[in-house]
């Protein structure tokens, strides 16, 4: 059975579970901020790291910048850069909410220390995140070097997934405990469980290879060309297309197959409702940059209702298999 008891004095387990959770959720406010940033073409707004433009508080307007910026910024990016105040503060922006994000990761490592004794991973994984999003910060920098090459800015989102998915794990292990009865879940569940966590990955980095062409097309046509963007694609974009619906029935056959395996209590339906809702959502963005002219708006919100699907489904996954995953309801203290 799973339970929501706590391993530790429940005052510590509150407070953990509240910073994870809201770490977790930074992170994806972090995710949908990238998300801008690419969409409105600011991922260069800033175009040096860890300041933007020389100033660590970046220039509102022209005057405020030499007269040769275009020839000093130039020489760092090979290419010339035309200063854009709003794209300028979005990248901005999206740097400020990166460096909080690595505060809240830092703080939710803090919190862990009280499970050192009782329940050691919860402490050793939040100290693999925080690591990691001090790599993530060197990579960002280098997504800014390299001139946004495709490679790295997939390995960044990759990371970003990662880190994601550690968290996600420390909040889960926080706040979900099965006891010794606990029903070990049918082989199928798990199967295919893993099959659609994989290809819900393939599908989100297969539209991170659309975003490489749209990228192509848009140095081409321009931002005003928006309409058109979509009829320049490649093959990829329709393998995108497609690929959607064998996710949504690999998803729907795992839920069915969960219910009726009997492993859909309340803490594991509500999760699979949450993925419904998302996996709507997905599709239905992915209709409107399809058929509206992709809207700067639909970009973001369609890469983050991705990996959001993937959380989700990571969560189901894990409650699923509580014996395998979670731990041993013990050492609880009021």
């Amino acid at each position: 059975m799973i339970s929501s008891k706590p391993l530790i004095n429940s005052k510590a387990s509150r407070r953990f579970k509240r910073l994870a959770l809201n770490t977790v959720i930074t992170l994806y406010l972090l995710i949908i901020a990238g998300g801008v940033v690419r969409s409105t073409g600011a991922g260069m707004g800033c175009p040096d790291w860890p300041k933007c433009f020389g100033r660590w508080v970046p220039p509102t307007e022209l005057s405020e910048l030499p007269v040769n910026y275009k020839e000093i910024y130039g020489t760092k990016l090979k290419g010339e850069i035309e200063f854009n105040a709003v794209k300028t503060w979005t990248e901005y922006v999206n740097r400020l909410l990166g460096a909080f994000t690595g505060l809240m990761i830092f703080l939710t490592l803090l919190a862990s220390w009280a499970y050192l004794k009782s329940q050691k991973r919860i402490f050793y994984y939040a100290l693999a995140a925080f690591l990691l999003v001090g790599f993530q910060g060197w990579l960002g920098a280098k997504v800014v070097s390299f001139e946004l090459h495709p490679v790295i800015v997939t390995l960044h989102m990759l990371l970003a997934i990662v880190i994601v998915f550690i968290l996600i794990y420390v909040y889960v292990l926080s706040k979900y405990t099965y006891s010794e009865g606990s029903e070990k879940p049918q082989k199928g569940v798990a199967g295919v469980g893993i099959f659609v966590l994989s290809i819900t990955l393939v599908q989100v980095l297969i539209g991170t290879q659309v975003r490489e062409n749209m990228d192509e097309v848009i140095r081409i046509l321009g931002y005003q060309a928006r309409t058109e963007w979509i009829e320049q694609l490649g093959a990829r974009f329709y393998v995108h297309r497609s690929f959607s619906l064998l996710v949504l029935g690999a998803n729907l056959y795992w839920f069915y197959l969960i219910r009726g395996a009997g492993n859909s209590r309340d803490s594991v339906e509500k999760y699979i409702k949450g993925c419904l809702v998302v996996l709507g959502a997905e599709i239905l963005t992915g209709i409107i940059m399809a058929y509206l002219g992709v809207p700067p708006f639909a970009q973001p919100l369609h890469l983050t209702f991705g990996i959001l699907l993937l959380g989700l489904q990571f969560i189901i996954y894990l409650l699923v298999n509580p014996n395998r995953y979670l731990s041993l309801q013990s050492g609880v203290r009021d």
